[in-house]
């Protein structure tokens, strides 16, 4: 019965407080993790509204690329020929 009550007392005083300490350990980093990921959702969450602002100038860009890409090609073999 001795024996029961020194291990007891070992895990107690010797184990216990080397798992407390892993925990904390791990813990910290998740919770700086957790910090990072909310300011990356409230940064994102800024873009929104300005997309909404730029839709018309994305539309005139890609139909400006459609037609300039024919003539970026002939330039190239324009080029090639020099």
């Amino acid at each position: 019965m001795t024996w029961w009550w020194i291990a007891d007392f070992v895990l107690i005083v010797v184990v216990l407080p080397v798992v407390v300490a892993i925990l904390i350990q791990v813990l910290i980093p998740i919770f700086a993790i957790r910090q990072h990921a909310d300011d990356i959702i409230t940064a994102g969450a800024q873009f929104g509204p300005h997309l909404d602002e730029i839709t018309e100038e994305l539309v005139k860009t890609r139909d400006l690329v459609a037609v300039a890409g024919p003539e970026i090609g002939r330039y190239a073999r324009a080029i090639d020929n020099l």
